[in-house]
C-alpha cells in the first residue's frame, strides 16, 4: 500500500521541501515538491515525462530548483543515462585517481617532494583497490593507462560506476544504468547493487534491477506514492489498490445515478403538490388568510427539499471525481492484426553461413510465428546483423533468404519523419489506405483525434516508439516478420507494458535484440540465438 514517507526526516539520506522548477519555456514539473529518501535502495519509476532524470539531476546539483532546497546527507556520487566520456580520457583519469597515481609513481621512482606525499595521502593502496572496483565489474581487462576510446559502450558505464565505487560515496543516484549493457554487464551490475551498502535512488525500467530495490517510489502527477518491498511487490500492491479504486467507483457511479433519480422523484412530488395546493386555492375550501399561509409553508419546504437533493447529488459527484481520480488511466494497446498471421510450418527465413560486416556470423532457420531473441556481448555484432537480414548492408558472404514480407524497427526509430504527422508517417507505409482507416487503426495505438496529428519531431520518447511501431504494424503489405533492436530501451514501465500487449496481438515471427530478460519472457520467446554461441531453446544462464 502506497504511504506518504518512508523515514523520517532526520534519518533521511535526502530531504526536498517546497521545491519548484519548470523548464525554460515556463513549463512546470515540478511544484511544491516534498520528499524524504531514507537509507537502502529506492526505486524511482513514473512515466516519460514524469521528471524523474530530472529529480535526481536536482538531487545531484546539477540543476537549481526555483523553489524550495534539497539538503543531501553526505557525499553523493551520480551516473547520469547517456553520459559521454572523452575517448582521449586516460582509464585512470576516468576513475578520478590520475593525480594520486601519478603522486605514488612519483614516490616510488624516488621523487619525495612534499607536494607528491600530500597528492597521496592516505590513499597508498589507490591502485589495489581501483584494480578490485574494475575487477567487480568484470573489467579485468581493462589496464589503467588505456584510454576510454578503446572500451565498448557498456564497458564505459561499468567504468564511471567503478570510478563512483571507487569514491564510497554516502548517497549513489543511478539513471537508467542498464540501458545498452548486455546481459553479462548486466549481471555485474545487479551485484554492485546488491552489495551497496549506503543509500541509493535508481531510476530504472529494467525489472530485474527493480527487483532488488527495497522500496519503489512512484513519481506521479508531481507527488510520491511509496510502496514498500521491490517491483513485484509494488505491482501486487498497485493491482489490489485499483481493484478498490475501481469498486469505489462503481459505488460511487451507483450513487450519483441514485441521487439523480431520488432529486427527479422529489421535484415530480413537489410539482404535484403544486398542482393540488393551486386547485385548492382555487376552489376556495378553506379561509384565504389560511390557503396563504400554507402555501407560503409549501413553498418554503419545496425549496428546501431541492436544495437538500441537489446537494446530495452535488456531494455524490465529487465522490465520483475522487474515486475516479484513483483509477488509473494506464491505456493498453489493443489491436488485431490477422494479415500477419503466419501458419505454423511455414518458411520465413533462412539463413545459411552468414557473416555481417564486423564479424557476426550465424546460422538460422526461421519457420511459422516462431520469436527468436538474438543476444550475445555488447560489441557482437546484433544490430549490424539485424541490418543484414533487413538489406540494409550487404553480407560478408553467406546468404539470407526472406520470403515473408518484413519490417526493421532500429534504435534511432529513425523509420519517422520528423516533420510528418503521425497519420502522415503511417500512411507513408500504408498508401492505399484512406485517412478514416488509419485514423480508426490509430486509435488502438492510442492516438486519438489531435494526437494523430502531432508532427513525429515534438513526441515524447514513448509516443514516438508506439508511432513507429503503429507505422511497421499497420504496413501495406502487412509484415509477417517483425525484427526489433532493443525496444525497450528508454521506455517506462507502462510503455513496455503496451508493447507487450501490441506484440500479444501480433501474429507473425519475430526477431528481437535484447538485454531486457523479463521482456523477452512476456513476449513468448521460442528460441534464443547467441551470437558467441547456438540456437537453443532455453535463455541464457
Amino acid at each position: 500500500m502506497s504511504t506518504s514517507s518512508t523515514s523520517s526526516a532526520t534519518s533521511a539520506a535526502i530531504v526536498c521541501t517546497g521545491l519548484g522548477f519548470a523548464w525554460p519555456d515556463g513549463t512546470p514539473v515540478l511544484e511544491d515538491f516534498d520528499l524524504a529518501v531514507g537509507p537502502g535502495r529506492t526505486g524511482l519509476i513514473g512515466l516519460n515525462g514524469a521528471g524523474k532524470s530530472t529529480l535526481l539531476k536536482l538531487f545531484a546539483g546539477e540543476l537549481q530548483p526555483a523553489e524550495g532546497d534539497v539538503k543531501v546527507t553526505g557525499e553523493i556520487g551520480y551516473l547520469p543515462q547517456n553520459a559521454a566520456l572523452d575517448t582521449r580520457t586516460r582509464v585512470d583519469a576516468a576513475l578520478g585517481i590520475a593525480g594520486t597515481r601519478a603522486a605514488l609513481h612519483a614516490i616510488e621512482n624516488g621523487d619525495a617532494s612534499e607536494a607528491n606525499f600530500t597528492a597521496v595521502g592516505d590513499d597508498w593502496d589507490v591502485e589495489e583497490r581501483a584494480r578490485a572496483a574494475l575487477d567487480q565489474l568484470g573489467l579485468h581487462a581493462i589496464d589503467l593507462d588505456r584510454t576510454v576510446g578503446e572500451v565498448s559502450g557498456g564497458e564505459s558505464v561499468l567504468l564511471r560506476l567503478a570510478a563512483l565505487l571507487l569514491r564510497r560515496p554516502d548517497v549513489l543516484l543511478l539513471d537508467e544504468p542498464t540501458n545498452n549493457l548486455d546481459l553479462a554487464a548486466r549481471r555485474r551490475l545487479y551485484a554492485a547493487v546488491d552489495g551497496w551498502s549506503g543509500a541509493l535512488v535508481v531510476v530504472s525500467h529494467d525489472r530485474e534491477l527493480l527487483d532488488r530495490v527495497d522500496r519503489i517510489a512512484d513519481l506521479r502527477g508531481g507527488e510520491i506514492h511509496w510502496y514498500g518491498g521491490n517491483f513485484t511487490a509494488y505491482e501486487q500492491a498497485l493491482a489490489m489498490e485499483q481493484e478498490a479504486a475501481e469498486r469505489m467507483l462503481r459505488v460511487a457511479e451507483a450513487d450519483v445515478a441514485r441521487q439523480r433519480r431520488e432529486l427527479s422523484d422529489a421535484q415530480v412530488k413537489l410539482a404535484r403538490r403544486v398542482r393540488y395546493g393551486n386547485k385548492m386555492y382555487a376552489q376556495k375550501r378553506e379561509p384565504k388568510i389560511v390557503m396563504n399561509s400554507r402555501k407560503a409553508a409549501a413553498q418554503v419546504s419545496a425549496g428546501k427539499h431541492r436544495t437538500m437533493h441537489a446537494e446530495k447529488l452535488k456531494e455524490a459527484r465529487e465522490r465520483l471525481g475522487e474515486a475516479a481520480e484513483a483509477v488509473r488511466d494506464d491505456d493498453e494497446i489493443r489491436v488485431d492484426l490477422p494479415r500477419t498471421e503466419v501458419p505454423p510450418g511455414r518458411e520465413v527465413l533462412t539463413v545459411r553461413g552468414l557473416r555481417a560486416r564486423y564479424g557476426a556470423y550465424a546460422n538460422l532457420e526461421l519457420r511459422g510465428p516462431e520469436r527468436v531473441a538474438l543476444t550475445g556481448r555488447n560489441g557482437s555484432g546484433k544490430t549490424t546483423l539485424l541490418r543484414t537480414l533487413a538489406g540494409e548492408i550487404p553480407p560478408e558472404e553467406g546468404t539470407a533468404g526472406m520470403y515473408v514480407p518484413h519490417r526493421y524497427l532500429p534504435q534511432r526509430l529513425d523509420v519517422l519523419d520528423d516533420e510528418l504527422t503521425v497519420v502522415e508517417n503511417v500512411a507513408r507505409f500504408a498508401p492505399d489506405a484512406t485517412n478514416n482507416q488509419i485514423r480508426a487503426r490509430l486509435a488502438r495505438f492510442l492516438f486519438k483525434g489531435a494526437r494523430a496529428d502531432q508532427r513525429a519531431g515534438t513526441l515524447s520518447g514513448g509516443e514516438r516508439f508506439r508511432a513507429a511501431l503503429a507505422a511497421l504494424m499497420l504496413a501495406e503489405p502487412a509484415p509477417q516478420l517483425l525484427m526489433l533492436d532493443e525496444p525497450t530501451n528508454n521506455l517506462d514501465m507502462a510503455s513496455v507494458r503496451r508493447l507487450v500487449t501490441a506484440l500479444d496481438s501480433y501474429r507473425g515471427a519475430l526477431i528481437v535484440v535484447s538485454h531486457d530478460l523479463a521482456f523477452l519472457r512476456e513476449i513468448g520467446i521460442t528460441r534464443w540465438l547467441a551470437l558467441d554461441g547456438e540456437l537453443t531453446d532455453t535463455e541464457p544462464m
